[in-house]
């Protein structure tokens, strides 16, 4: 039988945004594959190079879990369903449902973002704005809340971290003592910090949310950007909390 495994993909690309690297999550047993999060658009033929090389192939994908619905995350969305060769069921949080599924804006596309975008150069913003007639989307299969545990490799814990996006998660796998943290961290010259300020939509919930990684026993950290943080996890994330409300005293 196969062990509860789990890797870090490495994901290269200059799709939309130039030069940007990104760590989408697979985690897989002799049952089940499952895919946190899904790329760039575009990105399809690497995350399956990058899937084969794992050991968990794109044709035995079973689930996607979305962290939230940045278009980094959702953008693959769309032409992995449409090409995968068995049915993959999309578990997200209620809040990220309708930005997944195309039925609300995202987010980060108000009205002054689109004025930047126009002073983009030609080359990036035809692309973009074209991607913006018809945003990447799917359906949810499911809707999950922190606090559930999903009965796949072993035990996949959902975390409620909102502030980068209003129903952002997190997720602890419990055989590898994993935490993939999605944007709620960020891997920067190998140390581990707390929420990108810029990238939070709400940053004191950002980082109040800190505090829900406390309880695990974690010894591994995927950050969505930045990779893999292995350094005495427990002991950075407390100071991390620590620092947080030193500057934004939690209620």
């Amino acid at each position: 039988m196969q062990r509860n495994q789990l890797t870090a993909l490495e994901l290269a690309s200059t799709v939309l945004v130039g030069p940007r690297v990104i760590y989408p999550t697979v985690i897989w047993d002799d049952q089940h594959v499952l895919l946190l999060d899904t790329g760039y658009q575009g990105q399809l033929e690497l995350l399956k190079e990058n899937l084969e090389k794992a050991g968990a192939p794109f044709d035995r994908l079973s689930h996607v879990l979305m962290t939230h619905h940045d278009l980094d995350h959702v953008g693959g969305l769309p032409a992995l369903l449409a090409e995968a060769p068995r049915e993959v069921e999309v578990f997200a949080q209620a809040l990220e449902k309708p930005y997944i599924q195309g039925e609300k804006r995202f987010l980060r596309i108000t009205d002054e973002t689109l004025v930047q975008i126009g002073a983009w150069p030609e080359e990036r913003r035809i692309p973009f704005l074209r991607m913006l007639d018809n945003p990447p989307k799917g359906p949810v299969s499911r809707v999950i809340a922190g606090g559930e545990e999903l009965p796949f490799c072993g035990g996949i814990v959902v975390i409620d971290t909102p502030g980068h996006t209003p129903g952002h998660l997190s997720f602890y796998h419990k055989p590898t003592k994993t935490l993939i943290a999605g944007d709620a961290m960020v891997v920067t010259d190998a140390e581990l910090y707390g929420p990108e300020p810029a990238a939070a939509i709400d940053l004191p919930l950002a980082l109040q949310s800190l505090k829900a990684f406390e309880q695990f026993d974690i010894e591994t950290v995927v950050c969505y950007h930045g990779g893999v943080y292995r350094n005495g996890a427990n002991v950075r994330i407390a100071q991390l909390v620590a620092d947080s409300e030193a500057l934004t005293p939690f209620a």
